[in-house]
């Protein structure tokens, strides 16, 4: 299976951030992709709550959403977006940072949102806090397809290594972490992490990124680490698209995850212990 990884600079205008995904989708089926990714918040990122609220839609009205089903049908290849950014109904207004799976007949075969949220403090002038704007998830999700079952998660949720192993022992041999990483972290974490997930699980590790700057204008511009990566089942780095925006195309053999998985069996070594 050829998979296509698109590494892009999302903005604030959900119409003009979906119109270069499309072009993007097609050139990676044109170069033979069966399975095409998009990272974290493809449709929309914004520092913004309040841009947010402007743009964003409900699961049903989704601009990306509806557009991205009909080019899977269309094109005949299995898309994973990353992530969208949309409104919920919630009383307390929180989006949902929602990952989906669609097939090659157009429909939505898995959902996931982020369970574990973004509270952090890289640095005085770095601070996340995700969970004011998005509510968290509280289930994981498997998909089974032709080309294995497919473990869905999202960007931070890579630093929770027993998410991880639960989607593997119940079956995932390729698990997904769109992403929109801080350069900080990501320079100090995001290949380490993603590898001992792989090596951990014996899975592969398909991570589409977003990358550079967006809305450099803006009173607080964010940028993005890129470096989309593909990794394989025994922890080797297959791929790294680097920081420009660009589609990263990787073969993949299912093969690979039982070959991996009988050098090293871990996933059959639990043990129950006591203490902390």
């Amino acid at each position: 299976m050829k998979v296509a990884l698109l590494q892009i600079t999302s903005g604030p205008d959900p119409v003009q951030n979906l119109a270069m995904v499309r072009v993007m989708v097609r050139d990676a089926v044109l170069q033979g992709a069966g399975f095409v990714l998009t990272p974290e918040v493809t449709n929309c990122l914004t520092s913004s709550r309040a841009a947010q609220a402007a743009a964003l839609s409900l699961e049903g009205d989704d601009i990306t959403l509806a557009a991205l089903c009909a080019d899977a049908k269309a094109l005949g290849v299995w898309i994973s977006i990353g992530s969208l950014a949309l409104k919920t109904g919630d009383p307390d207004g929180r989006f949902a940072n929602r990952s989906f799976m669609i097939n090659p007949q157009g429909d939505i075969v898995g959902r996931y949102d982020k369970i574990h949220m973004f509270d952090v403090t890289v640095s005085e002038k770095e601070t996340y806090r995700e969970s004011k704007g998005y509510r968290p998830g509280d289930h994981s999700t498997l998909v089974e397809t032709p080309f294995g079952t497919v473990g869905m998660s999202i960007c931070y949720d890579i630093r929770f290594a027993y998410l991880y192993r639960r989607l593997a022992q119940a079956g995932a041999d390729i698990l997904l972490v769109p992403a929109a990483f801080s350069p900080v972290t990501g320079a100090a974490h995001w290949e380490t992490l993603l590898r001992a997930r792989a090596i951990e699980t014996g899975c592969y590790v398909l991570a589409a990124a977003q990358t550079g700057t967006f809305a450099p204008d803006a009173k607080r511009p964010r940028t993005t680490y890129g470096h989309s990566m593909v990794i394989s089942p025994w922890g080797d780095v297959l791929a790294d698209g680097g920081t420009d925006a660009t589609i990263v195309m990787v073969d993949i053999d299912p093969a690979e995850v039982s070959h991996a998985r009988k050098r090293i069996p871990a996933l059959t070594h639990d043990r129950d212990f006591t203490g902390p």
